[in-house]
């Protein structure tokens, strides 16, 4: 039934009956829906002050706006919904085990590593594979996603476990929460001397909301200060009960340095896992699974790292994973080793697809090469949809502290680029959850694995961006055309850097960049020795002025002789003076410093605060 609304435009009235939209979604799509003319919902928009398009990708708080005026409600489908819903479209599903209990076998246990910062998870980690992994990281954490898969011995049969190694900095808190829900247990590490740390409780507590069976690694045991006992205790609070104090959870005291009880603690996982799960899976099916890591390798292209969940995955399957597709045309274990097929809870290394998936992205094979793209193509247009949908306001980072003081709201929009998705999801989630107040918010417009291109500069041209780049740096023109065009790009190797610095500019305390810039020089003509003054220098200025109290560094044949001098006395014939400019002569005094020669030169400068443009 038609019935008028705001400004007068006709169009239909609902019952209160819900209206489901994808994210992302346009006027346009909320009229199909209806059956309603756009037109008339872009009128209605105006009338509530909003400027919409028909077309245009609008929020989810806007169609909630509209539909509630339209005595509609909305609902906005997850990605998840969309996804099945997408996937059931080509007669596929995800997460599902086929075939009968009969098809089922025994599959390795999934691990996560969690804790503190510095509690030692990366050498666990590390000792549990036998390779340095610490010595080329930045910072010494871990940046990047990985899967290893090692092999163990419990009551005389060989077992496989399967470890997946997420970042232990605190900015990672994302992919620490997704590395939880695609894993059958969480190995807690706490430090011996330290104890619970607030880290070691949200890594705990992203385990928990995940439902997951948790054995807690007591390490740091050889250290001086060490207290197992005590990290019973404390965990106690926390849900985690000892066996030996009548709880359920396995606790493993280890040295990771010492390589001191890992075969327990591998041993604790197993048990674990028999005791807790029913870890089975048809290897006989289309592989299903999750990507842990990828990246963009200059010889190989997207290389992402995934992990299979149920079903085999062979050499020439036509996979889709998030937004990416292809043919698998090589794929190698955690070795580097080339491998034919792999099975359930295997993680390896697959060559051959489009693009750079997201780090979490489900993978799923498919028949043909075509419904491949297809899913790809519909999944990324989804995902364009949910972006388009969030607005952009202009500013930059160096104007962004006379935004704050000229009282404007304003939103800070930023570029990322790194070397691996996992590291570029982590960052944008840290930055994102950064709270620095109602003044301003931040926003970013584009994330992506590989150097900054002219692509990402034009981009960042566009809307007054930042570029932020991790661990890559610029490529081929786009260095030169961010500089003419004054594109403020910033390089960081290591995470919390780029986080601190991005909280500072927010909070409009970005530290004042200070240059050297040269007062003048003065050549020394003789040398003048006073019992109460020392060395006395008797100079020429040879170029700009000489000023009383400023820095200097004195020049031997061109070499610097010493640093941060301090011009104590200045006089021109027997009168104190405050400078002497080029041309002139006159007496200077370096204070305590009387290392000083004829034909030495002393170059004055001060340090003066650079302008922000």
């Amino acid at each position: 039934m038609q019935a008028p609304s705001v400004g007068g435009v006709m169009l239909p009235r609902g019952n209160g009956e819900a209206i489901r939209l994808s994210r992302g979604a346009s006027l346009t799509d909320f009229a199909e829906k209806i059956n309603a003319n756009p037109a008339s919902l872009v009128a209605v928009m105006m009338n509530l002050g909003e400027m919409v398009t028909a077309t245009q990708s609008v929020t989810d708080e806007t169609l909630q706006l509209l539909a509630g005026e339209m005595n509609y409600t909305v609902q906005i489908v997850s990605p998840e919904e969309e996804d099945r819903e997408l996937l059931g479209s080509f007669d596929l599903e995800f997460g599902e085990d086929e075939g009968s209990e009969e098809d089922l076998v025994v599959r390795p246990p999934v691990v996560t590593v969690m804790g503190h910062v510095d509690h030692g998870k990366t050498r666990l980690l590390d000792a549990i594979r036998k390779t340095n992994v610490i010595a080329g990281e930045a910072g010494g954490i871990t940046q990047h996603i990985g899967a290893y898969q090692v092999a163990t011995e419990v009551n005389e049969e060989d077992r496989k476990i399967t470890f997946i190694d997420t970042p232990g900095h605190e900015a990672f808190t994302a992919m620490r929460a997704r590395g939880a829900r695609s894993t059958d247990i969480a190995i807690l590490v706490v430090a011996a001397n330290d104890g619970v740390m607030p880290q070691t409780v949200e890594a705990l507590n992203h385990a928990q909301a995940a439902n997951v069976p948790i054995v807690v690694a007591v390490n740091k045991i050889d250290v001086e200060g060490a207290d197992p006992t005590k990290v019973r205790g404390q965990l106690t609070e926390y849900g985690l009960v000892a066996e030996e104090f009548g709880g359920e959870t396995m606790f493993v005291d280890i040295s990771a340095k010492q390589g001191q009880n890992i075969d327990s603690l591998l041993e604790a996982v197993i048990l674990t896992a028999d005791a807790s799960l029913d870890l089975r899976a048809n290897p006989g099916q289309d592989a299903q699974g999750i990507s842990i890591e990828s990246r963009l390798d200059r010889g190989r292209g997207a290389v992402a790292t995934v992990l299979v969940q149920r079903g085999t995955l062979r050499v020439g399957d036509t996979m889709v994973v998030g937004d990416a597709y292809g043919r698998v045309r090589a794929m190698l274990d955690d070795n580097g080793n080339n491998v034919a097929e792999a099975g359930p809870a295997t993680p390896v290394q697959v060559l051959g697809l489009t693009n750079v998936p997201g780090a979490g992205d489900n993978f799923i094979v498919v028949e043909e090469d075509r419904t491949a793209r297809q899913i790809a193509e519909k999944r990324a247009a989804r995902e364009r949809n949910a972006a388009f949908a969030k607005r952009t306001r202009r500013v930059s980072l160096e104007d962004l502290d006379k935004v704050l003081k000229a009282g404007e709201v304003q939103q800070l929009n930023l570029i990322i680029k790194g070397d691996a998705s996992g590291s570029v999801e982590a960052l944008e989630s840290s930055l994102l959850q950064l709270d620095v107040g109602e003044e301003v918010d931040i926003r970013v417009l584009h994330r992506g694995v590989g150097a900054v291109t002219e692509s990402d500069i034009d981009l960042a041209m566009g809307s007054d961006a930042i570029v932020i780049g991790f661990n890559v740096r610029a490529a081929g023109r786009a260095a030169q055309m961010a500089e003419r065009e004054g594109v403020d790009v910033r390089y960081y190797s290591v995470i919390y850097q780029a986080i601190e610095e991005i909280e500072a500019a927010l909070k409009g305390m970005l530290k004042p960049e200070y240059e050297e810039v040269e007062l003048g020089t003065a050549e020394i003509r003789e040398v003048f020795r006073s019992s109460k003054l020392g060395n006395i220098a008797g100079v020429l200025i040879r170029s700009g002025e000489v000023k009383r109290n400023t820095k200097a560094r004195l020049l031997r044949d061109g070499k610097v002789i010493a640093e941060s001098l301090n011009i104590v006395g200045l006089r021109r014939f027997k009168d104190d003076v405050t400078e002497i400019r080029e041309g002139f002569e006159g007496g200077i005094n370096l204070g305590n410093f009387n290392d000083i020669k004829v034909d030495d030169v002393i170059a004055t400068y001060e340090m003066r605060e650079k302008p922000r443009v």
